[in-house]
């Protein structure tokens, strides 16, 4: 029987994610009460068909108990009983925003401000985060991408490092992304807005694609970008680190950033160590501007 704990921050996606296990055929059994853990366990190891995968769901409810789940999962292991845990997480600002999208009052909020209850519930589940086989940190995935790192990690077996890699393009003069960990300047490249019949397309069209990696430079800082982006991933990775947001930017966000970053992650996503995806910020910002 292969058992797995899910749990994270509430607003994280969790529901979300359970509909996803059950797709890829586990059992789920979401809130179980923490005393009645190791006795579900016990009993489903019984009476579970052999090789049956099966998903619990532990959250901020089970807040009076939190402090035994330590115990049980080390009884467990004792026992042979290996426990995958899978956490999800967003950053405060994500689960503050999600939140006032639904409407939805934090379980431990209370009378409080959001992000009281929010700080409370982090401060509770920092053994389970600490303890986790997996992070997936939910904050700039899409829900099909959050189901791609669920697959990869529990249905492809890959060999996770619980590291998500965000390539973002963006525009320099519509502000440097407030998320950006990485942010690298391409405007020394050419510029194809000075060429009338290129100003329409983007990045993202060959014609563009073909002027800006025309320039001899373009190849230089490409290999250089992508010995160091991987040098660094490799190490934050060890670090234990669960995000990385690398931001390319030129003047834009529309020509010379966009052809860089769909360039840097066409050579990283054959990396499966990690999970990766890219975003153009600012790719439609001087279309609405009938530029």
């Amino acid at each position: 029987m292969h058992l797995l704990l899910l749990t994270g921050m509430s607003g994280s996606g969790k529901s979300t994610a359970f509909k996803f296990l059950e797709d890829m055929g586990y059992y789920c059994v979401d809130n179980l009460p923490i005393p009645l853990f190791k006795s579900f366990v016990d009993l489903t190891a019984k009476n579970m068909p052999k090789g049956q995968k099966v998903a619990v769901g532990i959250d901020i409810r089970s807040e009076g108990h939190l402090e035994r789940i330590a115990d049980i999962l080390n009884e467990l292991d004792r026992d042979g009983k290996k426990v995958d845990v899978l956490f999800l997480d967003a950053d405060d600002e994500t689960l503050l925003k999600r939140y006032k999208e639904t409407r939805r009052n934090h379980p431990l909020s209370g009378s409080e401000r959001l992000s009281a209850g929010i700080a409370r519930e982090r401060g509770a589940l920092s053994y389970l985060r600490y303890r986790a086989d997996y992070i997936i940190d939910t904050s700039h995935l899409l829900t099909r991408e959050l189901k791609t790192e669920m697959e990869r990690i529990l249905v492809e077996d890959s060999d996770y490092k619980s590291m998500m890699v965000t390539l973002l393009s963006f525009g320099f003069k519509y502000g440097i992304p407030k998320d950006a960990d990485l942010v690298f300047d391409v405007r020394f490249l050419p510029n194809p807005y000075y060429v009338v019949s290129l100003r329409p397309k983007t990045g993202n069209d060959p014609e563009i694609q073909e002027y800006v990696m025309n320039c001899p430079e373009a190849h230089v800082f490409l290999d250089k970008l992508t010995d160091m982006v991987q040098f660094l991933i490799d190490n934050y990775i060890k670090e234990g680190r669960n995000q990385l947001v690398v931001c390319i930017g030129c003047t834009g966000g529309k020509h010379r950033s966009i052809t860089l970053t769909n360039q840097l992650y066409d050579r990283l996503k054959k990396n499966k160590n990690y999970g990766i995806r890219k975003e153009h910020r600012d790719i439609d910002k001087d279309r609405a501007r009938g530029k």
